[in-house]
């Protein structure tokens, strides 16, 4: 994240003769691309004038044709907390990682460190975990993941900044 934004989106080339842009999405909530709507990127502000999520395009005001568009290409597109927030509907028990991020992790009552990052690898998001220096003065990692799945999450409680977990120690001793 940069000054509170993360990246939710890059441009990609140019495609046919009005502006359209391919468009890779790096997050699970493509419903908050709507027209009309306006994003940060480092090259100012784009809003949206068209899109395709199926065919992976997108075009923005001002950048109607191939000339202009060109000029997008490799354009990283950003969305602050409050904008996620506003634009991004969570199922139940689902969180944004911005939520998780920062969270205390206990296994069985005892403190296995701190969130400090999510990685995803393949379809399974995985908790770099900070271990807790009591741990890893006994010689454990400093540092290990934590497939965010059932077989390892019990709870995540945001409200107290912690996340549930059972057998976590197991993957931290095979760390």
């Amino acid at each position: 994240m940069s000054n509170d934004n993360a990246l939710i989106a890059q441009i990609g080339r140019t495609i046919g003769l009005w502006g359209d842009l391919k468009f890779h999405l790096h997050t699970d909530f493509a419903e908050q691309f709507k027209i009309g709507t306006t994003y940060h990127t480092e090259r100012g502000k784009l809003t949206v004038s068209d899109m395709n999520i199926k065919r992976g395009t997108i075009r923005f005001v001002g950048y109607e044709s191939i000339d202009s568009a060109k000029k997008l290409t490799n354009t990283k597109i950003y969305a602050n907390e409050e904008q996620t927030r506003e634009q991004c509907d969570l199922n139940e028990g689902q969180y944004f990682w911005f939520d998780i991020i920062g969270c205390d992790v206990d296994d069985a009552g005892v403190s296995m460190g701190k969130i400090e990052d999510i990685q995803r690898m393949g379809d399974t998001d995985y908790l770099v975990i900070a271990t807790d220096a009591t741990l890893a003065s006994t010689g454990l990692s400093k540092t290990f993941l934590l497939p965010y799945i059932d077989r390892y999450i019990v709870k995540a409680d945001i409200d107290n900044k912690i996340v549930y977990t059972k057998d976590a120690k197991d993957i931290l001793e095979a760390s």
